[in-house]
Parts: C-alpha cells; structure tokens; sequence
C-alpha cells in the first residue's frame, strides 16, 4: 500500500468537515410515513411543473427545443 494512512485521514478531514454527521437516513419516520411525504412532495412538484407550462414559461434550463 503507497498511500499508507492517507484514507483514514482524508475520512477523518471528512466527517470533521460535516459535523460529524456521517451518514444517517434515521429522520424517525417509518416506511409508510416516508412514502406518504415522498409522494406529496413529488405531486406538489408535479403541480407546479404543469402550472409552469399552463401559463407558458419556457425555464426548462436552457434546453429550448427549435423545430425547424
């Protein structure tokens, strides 16, 4: 091994850097509740994608489509 300990520090810097968060999906929901704020989230997005296109606002991130 050339990089010797090099990985756990670079880890180390890591997790100093987030707080010392790491990686948790525990946000004390269970699955059903998760799913049910997942779906809401994504209708509401939905929603407002159709709105956006019912009153013509063409901000699809600079993918402007041309027909020739």
């Amino acid at each position: 091994m050339t990089r010797g300990n090099q990985r756990e520090k670079d880890r180390e810097r890591a997790q100093a850097r987030n707080g010392g968060k790491g990686k948790t999906k525990d946000d004390g929901l269970t699955p059903e509740q998760r799913r049910e704020r997942d779906a809401k989230a994504l209708q509401e997005k939905a929603a407002k994608k159709a709105a956006q296109a019912a009153s013509g606002g063409n901000s699809s991130g600079g993918k402007a489509s041309t027909k020739k």
